[in-house]
């Protein structure tokens, strides 16, 4: 299974604000920090604005926040959001990709099997969990003024 970039993306902006809870960091701050496209990072963090996981504050001190404590955060939640197809195969979807051997295919049901304990696996842990080593996060993660 592969998750796509905006996946990775999204988990990122989760770790860098659990990481720097202050001042707020702003997109341009996180991009820079990741060395990745500030553009892709606006439609990220306005999606994540939007499933209720950060908050955005305007004015002077304002920038990005998380919306809820990062311990409430699940992993296998995240993925799910910001998946856009978490089928493995196209016969997962057999209106779209039929396949003459789905009525007798034992391999559908081991890869159902497989996805399911990768989204298990993930609802195991939080935000919290992936910012448990803060300091060493903290040092690599550095806090740049980037422009607007």
């Amino acid at each position: 299974m592969r998750l796509t970039v905006y996946t990775d993306y999204a988990l990122r902006v989760l770790m860098y604000l659990a990481v720097h809870p202050e001042p707020k960091p702003t997109i341009g701050e996180i991009a820079s920090s990741y060395g990745i496209s500030r553009n892709h990072l606006m439609k990220v963090a306005y999606e994540l604005g939007v499933a209720g996981y950060i908050e955005t504050v305007r004015g002077k001190g304002g920038g990005l926040r998380l919306a809820r404590p990062a311990e409430q955060i699940g992993l296998g939640a995240v993925v799910r959001q910001t998946e856009p197809d978490l089928a493995l195969v196209p016969c997962f979807d057999p209106l779209n990709a039929p396949c003459a051997i789905t009525p007798a295919c034992k391999l559908r049901a081991a890869l159902h099997q497989a996805s399911a304990a990768f989204l298990e696996v993930l609802d195991a842990y939080t935000l919290a969990d992936l910012v448990g080593n803060r300091a060493a996060l903290d040092r690599l993660l550095v806090r740049t003024a980037a422009e607007a």
